[in-house]
């Protein structure tokens, strides 16, 4: 299974007190295909982060890696925006589910209330 991840998984992973780190572990050590998008590269480089943090995810999963919010990630995060409840706001979330559907993935995160409302989402739990 390919999962991506949110930026609530990467922040309680490789922030102190590394909360989720087993759990991520876990998952690649499952034969899981982990991997997060562009949107949540931004979302996570853009907060306080320790050049430990920021080493330690890069040795994990390195940005050269990530998967780009491309033009049918767009695609689909539009559409997703005409259906889903209060979508104003929700940008960011939009565009993080929209990679993990064109990329066949199920999407981990902690705010699962964010995402249950977009279409052909999967949202995994551990």
């Amino acid at each position: 299974m390919t999962i991506h991840l949110d930026t609530s998984i990467l922040v309680d992973a490789f922030s102190f007190p590394y909360r989720l780190l087993p759990l991520l572990e876990n998952a690649a050590l499952a034969g899981h295909r982990i991997q997060f998008s562009t949107p949540v590269a931004y979302e996570w480089l853009r907060g306080h982060r320790t050049d430990e943090e920021l080493r330690d995810q890069e040795r994990m999963l390195p940005l050269a890696a990530v998967v780009t919010f491309d033009a049918p990630c767009a695609r689909r995060a539009a559409v997703a925006y005409r259906h889903v409840r209060r979508a104003r706001g929700r940008e960011m979330d939009l565009a993080i589910a929209a990679c993990a559907i064109e990329h066949d993935a199920a999407l981990w995160t902690l705010n699962p209330g964010d995402f249950d409302d977009i279409p052909g989402l999967t949202l995994y739990k551990p």
